[in-house]
């Protein structure tokens, strides 16, 4: 049990490491390159060799990792476990100060992706993300990641004594409930550009040379280990970065066998994943032909290749609640600590068909792990995930999968502590196939 919690540590670390898609990346490469892999660029020749380790990224926000074969691509084809950097949150607007009682600084913020609003009021937050900044060539400024490793933020409530009704339920409103405090007015704060100020003394930077910035708030609050025998992990954006963690660590961890083993994280799944950098882009598949041309193949070799390949799209499951437990299909009722979770659905907004789960539960089989089922009520509509929109791109075999987790898209998610190791095992017996 001890390495299953420090495994689980090394998740909570990783995950306040990467409050961002863009941090998500950066310390995707950070361990990726102490494990020996070469990066790629996207705008370069690629030169490759057999059993060599290497990366590209895209927008910076999303990552694909690979370990090259030793057979021939198009007779053993790849193998793809697929998972996203994003999480739902708030991104803050363009200028986004507003006065209110000529006293209080408040930030202007849209919803990203579908988060549970309440759970995002009274809660310490951060900011972080990427900022533009002016350089010499208009065509590519400068882009560099900031973290503001302080609660500057908070989404007070409003007292119960003004709001009676609050317990019985209410909808906030995105535009005026939502909206961060951020400080009190001062002549120390420059008028109109008082985060412009905090990113630019974060950055050491003049304020005058940046432009524009992806920024998003988060959690302050690390996540921790919790239950009477330590068996959960209480976390924000277990979704889905608990399956980027698993897919990275089981590629850093197995040698080169006949297939390439790739491992791709997505960005922007929480909003549809119709980016350059999105599941729904042609990113996976550019990589993975352009892997065939380094090799000197060409389309044929590809399409052949593909037919023989297999992907993993790892986002994580839902948990039967124990305290709504009506919720669930009465049948197929995956419990937190049992196990990975293959996701199926008649509608096929999961991949998984009985070819593909059963080479998972075979994979599981080898790996000595459990493995549960998760289907939707069948009055109820459930969520997709980046299997059916990559396979719009890649028709290749693929299974829906992840571990199962309870309060899906809360600023804190609740895993379990035995699950992580559970599917990192899987992982690794995939690659090593």
């Amino acid at each position: 049990m001890k390495e299953k919690l420090e495994f689980a540590q090394q998740l909570i670390d990783f995950i306040y490491e990467s409050p961002t898609a863009f941090h998500t990346v950066r310390t995707v490469k950070e361990r990726l390159h102490n494990c020996g892999f070469i990066q790629l660029q996207e705008e370069e020749k690629w030169d490759i060799e057999i059993g060599g380790k290497y990366f590209v990224t895209k927008n910076d926000s999303a990552i694909a990792a690979f370990v090259l074969g030793k057979g021939n691509a198009e007779e053993c084809g790849f193998k793809i476990i697929g998972a996203h950097t994003d999480s739902p949150t708030f991104r803050i607007k363009p200028a986004p100060e507003m006065i209110s009682e000529g006293s209080y600084i408040r930030l202007n913020t849209e919803v990203y992706g579908g988060p549970i609003i309440n759970t995002w009021l009274d809660r310490p937050l951060a900011v972080a993300g990427r900022v533009t900044v002016r350089s010499e060539n208009i065509l590519y400024p400068e882009t560099r990641l900031v973290n503001i490793r302080k609660p500057i933020l908070i989404i007070p409530n409003i007292a119960i004594h003004m709001n009676k009704e609050v317990n019985k339920g209410i909808e906030l409103n995105l535009q005026r409930d939502t909206l961060p405090l951020l400080a009190h007015v001062n002549e120390s704060l420059e008028k109109g550009n008082y985060l412009l100020q905090v990113i630019a003394e974060e950055l050491k930077v003049d304020a005058a040379n940046v432009i524009d910035f992806d920024l998003f708030l988060y959690e302050y609050e690390k996540g921790s280990i919790i239950g009477l025998n330590n068996e959960f992990i209480s976390s924000g954006r277990l979704d889905d970065l608990s399956m980027v963690h698993a897919g990275i660590e089981a590629l850093c961890k197995v040698d080169a066998v006949q297939a390439t083993n790739v491992m791709i994280a997505f960005d922007n799944e929480e909003v549809g994943s119709r980016t350059k950098q999105g599941g729904d882009s042609p990113f996976l598949a550019t990589v993975l032909e352009r892997i065939l041309i380094s090799q000197g193949k060409g389309r044929e070799e590809f399409f052949r290749a593909l037919a023989k390949s297999f992907m993993i799209s790892a986002d994580l499951a839902h948990a039967v609640h124990p305290n709504m437990v009506e919720k669930h299909d009465p049948v197929n009722r995956p419990i937190l600590n049992k196990g990975p979770v293959i996701k199926i659905s008649a509608n096929q907004s999961y991949t998984t068909d009985s070819n593909s789960d059963a080479v998972y539960e075979e994979i599981c089989k080898k790996a000595d792990v459990p493995v549960q089922k998760f289907v939707n009520r069948s009055d109820l509509a459930g969520g997709s995930t980046i299997g059916p929109i990559s396979s719009t791109q890649l028709a290749i075999r693929s299974v829906d999968m992840g571990t199962p987790i309870l309060a899906m898209h809360s600023i804190r998610e609740l895993g379990g502590v035995l699950d992580h190791t559970y599917v990192t095992a899987s992982f690794r017996e995939f690659y090593n196939l």
